[in-house]
């Protein structure tokens, strides 16, 4: 059986997790960016020579400085919505990432790094199940107001590898299953995956679903817009406050959720209600989403930061178990599911895919 040797980059907004596949096992590591190192850029973009020093200090520190690869692996930045799958990084997929046609993130650089090394070992370089795939039911895009399209934008990747992990556990294959997945961390998003497609999710990017640490997820509209008639905010203060000074951070000032959760240990009584509105909020949109599968559901994955939390975990399954079985996977699987996603590409097990652009 061939060695393959593989690359896999997911590139954070303080860090860039690495991941070397070679010899049939994964090392990974997360290389951190110190923030007065990412102040003296202006663009993401602008930090990718940045990134790649990183990345190549990590190789040579392995010992792989000079090693050649089979193929590179980014994690997929805001693009056009698309299927999920694995997909060529070409020039078409690297004007969107670089112009930013479709949202700045951190994660854009995946496929821009990805490519970047695949360069320099004369090899592919793919992205996987980037964070705008897009496969949701027509039903599930309605918004009540016409101009306004409800939109996939969530974290697509851990998803996936989540649902697959727990229909591997189910003894079924993915594509045989009905799985509720919530992610939470940074961003919430909880999707509703009905035999290998997700069908329906929140806009964890642009502030739907539940409260998060930093971000305050949907809000009573009338509300929000009177903030900005009265003159509180302008939009762009509003948006600033709702995607990073709200949610947990909004009501406690902390985006630490360890600390938040000592504050409730020693018995403070609103950091107690904050963690619970979050829990509480989280479970409603499992729930929603157990309708919109028709009832039929074959378990709940809890996944991301927060679902090492006992405190936040127990308290969700007791108001969601009785649904369906609840999976827990602590922490991300971004790296182990882009090495997989490659991996199936270099043996023909999975079709790789090509992005078009949109002129």
């Amino acid at each position: 059986m061939r060695d393959y040797r593989i690359l896999a980059i997911d590139p954070g907004s303080t860090s860039t997790k690495v991941g070397i596949f070679t010899g049939g096992e994964l090392k990974k590591e997360s290389v951190e960016h110190k923030k007065e190192v990412l102040e003296q850029f202006s663009t993401v973009i602008e930090q990718k020579g940045m990134r790649v020093e990183a990345i190549r200090t990590f190789l040579l520190k392995n010992g792989l400085d000079g090693v050649k690869f089979d193929a590179t692996v980014g994690r997929g930045g805001l693009l056009k919505p698309i299927d999920g799958g694995v997909y060529m990084v070409d020039g078409a997929m690297l004007k969107d990432l670089k112009e930013g046609r479709y949202g700045v993130h951190p994660a854009n650089l995946g496929g821009i790094l990805a490519y970047e090394f695949a360069s320099l070992f004369n090899c592919p370089a793919f992205v996987v199940d980037p964070p705008t795939i897009d496969e949701m039911d027509s039903v599930a895009k309605l918004s009540g107001l016409k101009e306004i399209e409800r939109k996939s934008k969530f974290h697509a990747l851990n998803q996936r590898a989540t649902a697959k992990k727990a229909a591997e556990l189910l003894g079924k294959d993915y594509r045989d299953v009905n799985l509720i997945v919530a992610h939470m961390g940074g961003g919430v998003s909880v999707g509703a995956h009905r035999r290998g497609r997700v069908v329906d999710v929140n806009n964890a990017l642009d502030g739907d679903g539940p409260y998060s640490v930093e971000r305050s997820g949907g809000l009573p509209f009338g509300d929000l817009l009177r903030l900005v008639r009265d003159g509180e905010y302008s939009v762009d203060e509003l948006m600033y406050k709702c995607l990073k000074r709200g949610g947990v951070y909004s009501y406690l000032g902390l985006t630490d959720m360890k600390k938040v959760e000592v504050m409730v240990e020693n018995g403070d009584e609103f950091a107690k209600l904050v963690v619970d509105g979050f829990i509480y909020q989280v479970a409603k949109e499992i729930g929603a989403l157990s309708s919109a599968l028709s009832g039929s559901l074959d378990g709940i994955v809890l996944t991301g930061g927060l679902a090492k939390s006992r405190y936040i975990v127990d308290n969700l399954k007791k108001r969601v178990s009785f649904l369906a079985p609840v999976f827990v996977f602590e922490g991300e699987f971004e790296i182990e599911a882009l090495v997989d996603g490659a991996l199936g590409a270099l043996k023909g097990e999975v079709k790789i895919k090509r992005y078009e652009r949109v002129e």
